[in-house]
């Protein structure tokens, strides 16, 4: 009884895999049967609908991306065109320069395009002076300062560091990852599920180990909207010395605030 009991659930398990897989591969069909209207293309769209048709989806898809952007998810294309411009996908290019407009005049929002593979976009906030507008510079948020100590150790460790370094850390500051917290409840779901599908962190399973472990590593949003110079001052407050003397850190942190940050996407 109990054997069988085990196969089923095996059989279950690899059924709700190959589910998971096939949701993976529609979700990147959904993408690669877009494809970019051209801009004749979008002039004809833009003849058989009225200004007010085009200002209500344009509004619609502004609504989605604040909603998104409570919880900090990206916005992919595929779930965008699917989802919320739907027939209009014909204009589709115009529907997005004139809600990233909205954001930029209305919001004080930059909509920019953080993974050009898979077209995925985040709003970051352009009004916050500095090098890189960020909602965890001066982290507020006890959430957000869980993330600004993970992100600090990956940045100082080289860029990249395995779990057990970051779950020590952790405990460290009375955060347990196997213990359900007061403020953040599931730790361990928050940092490995919650900050990587927002693209705070990348969460990658490290080749050949047994057990399996993972490695952390900085996620695309979180190049985008933090500074590494903050991180910086902030070791050089707690650790009581001058930020310069990481100078591999220091360089690092100085080269990316002298550059360009990204701007708006062609919205492709």
């Amino acid at each position: 009884m109990s054997q069988r009991k085990r196969l089923s659930n095996t059989q279950s398990s690899s059924q709700s895999k190959r589910q998971s897989g096939a949701s993976v591969a529609q979700e990147e069909n959904d993408d690669t049967t877009f494809t970019q209207p051209s801009t004749s293309q979008v002039q004809r769209g833009m003849q058989k609908l009225t200004p007010a048709q085009v200002d209500q989806k344009t509004a619609e898809v502004v609504q989605y991306f604040l909603v998104k952007d409570q919880k900090k998810i990206p916005v992919r294309r595929a779930d965008l065109v699917k989802h919320v411009v739907k027939e209009y996908r014909t204009i589709y290019p115009e529907i997005m320069k004139r809600a990233s407009r909205t954001f930029d005049q209305v919001f004080g929002l930059k909509m920019i395009e953080i993974d050009a593979k898979n077209h995925m976009y985040i709003l970051i906030n352009k009004l916050e002076p500095g090098d890189g507008a960020s909602p965890i510079k001066s982290p507020t948020n006890p959430k957000m300062g869980l993330l600004f100590v993970i992100l600090s150790v990956i940045f100082m460790k080289g860029g990249v560091v395995r779990e057990n370094l970051i779950w020590n850390t952790l405990k460290k500051l009375r955060v347990d990852p196997g213990e359900k917290h007061e403020e953040f409840g599931d730790v361990k779901k928050v940092v490995t599920d919650e900050f990587v599908r927002q693209r705070y962190l990348e969460y990658v399973r490290i080749p050949h180990t047994e057990p399996v472990e993972h490695e952390f590593r900085w996620g695309q949003r979180a190049d985008v909207e933090v500074s590494k110079t903050k991180i910086l001052e902030f070791m050089g407050q707690l650790h009581e010395q001058d930020p310069q003397s990481w100078s591999q850190q220091y360089r690092e942190a100085h080269s990316v605030s002298g550059s360009t940050q990204p701007g708006t996407s062609s919205h492709r």
